[in-house]
């Protein structure tokens, strides 16, 4: 028996990285997944996006896996693209359970230098984004009347600041209350709302030369090397970044049985970073 058997589980930003990680884990533990992710470019994004190879290749390996999924092309800041993407889904496999609000992006950016469109993408991304991606979903978890699970992707950049981060910890600050109210409006439905708030981890989105440049800016051409070195200072844990596995192991914790009395938290996973 999995930890979530005969549940369907919502996953955004699904085609790799933490997503990915989330819907093969949930898929091993018997979850059948409804997942979106985007090729549409951001231009204020200094990394390149996911590819509708990269959500395919997300396919392949939850079907490896003997579970079912459903994958769509959907911007989390398109709200009719999300809601057609769920009723899809919750069609196909008769419910909805489970929702990880998981899609965001990174751009590094000194805060009184950024530009307009450097801000707006980031909040209509990763807090609107979010809300979005909720209000698409959660009500097919209500429908149902047997409760369910939300976990959103904050970060340590909530708990801890940087440098050049302030939009980005401004929407991961953000989301942390929209959880908490909609942890006291859910309860009553038997559904639980937290947050995950991970240190620096090794996907797409952080191992390329902006975050790299974000973590050494006394270099002119830092390397991954030279970007684990700083990181490394970061946590009290001596790691330099951890695996997405890492993030899927305390998200299937949060979504199963094993955590059936834990809502409105702030879950950290950092390594110690926030001491």
């Amino acid at each position: 028996m999995g930890k979530v058997d005969g549940k369907v589980a919502f996953i955004t930003g699904a085609a790799r990285g933490q997503g990915r990680s989330h819907a093969i884990r949930l898929a091993q533990e018997g979850a059948d997944i409804i997942a979106v992710d985007t090729t549409a470019k951001v231009d204020s994004v200094p990394y390149p996006l996911a590819t509708a190879g990269d959500l395919a290749e997300t396919v392949r390996l939850v079907e490896a896996t003997g579970r079912r999924i459903i994958a769509r092309d959907a911007d989390v800041r398109d709200s009719l693209a999300l809601g057609d993407a769920v009723t899809e889904g919750v069609t196909e496999f008769g419910r909805l359970d489970i929702v990880l609000a998981n899609a965001g992006i990174s751009s590094p950016a000194p805060t009184l230098e950024m530009s307009d469109e450097t801000w707006q993408d980031m909040i209509d991304i990763n807090l609107t984004g979010v809300w979005k991606s909720l209000k698409a979903s959660v009500p097919h978890i209500i429908k149902g009347g047997r409760g369910g699970a939300v976990v959103i992707t904050s970060s340590l950049a909530a708990i801890y600041a940087n440098e050049n981060t302030a939009h980005y910890s401004a929407t991961k600050a953000g989301v942390v209350m929209l959880m908490k109210v909609m942890a006291k409006e859910l309860a009553p439905h038997s559904i639980r709302v937290n947050t995950i708030h991970p240190t620096t981890v090794a996907t797409d989105m952080i191992l390329n030369d902006a975050t790299y440049q974000l973590f050494r800016p006394d270099l002119d051409h830092p390397t991954r090397a030279d970007f684990e070195e700083a990181a490394r200072t970061l946590n009290r844990l001596p790691v330099a970044a951890l695996d997405a596995a890492d993030i899927t192991n305390a998200v299937l914790h949060l979504v199963s049985d094993d955590a059936k009395y834990v809502t409105g938290t702030t879950h950290v996973i950092d390594a110690g970073g926030a001491l």
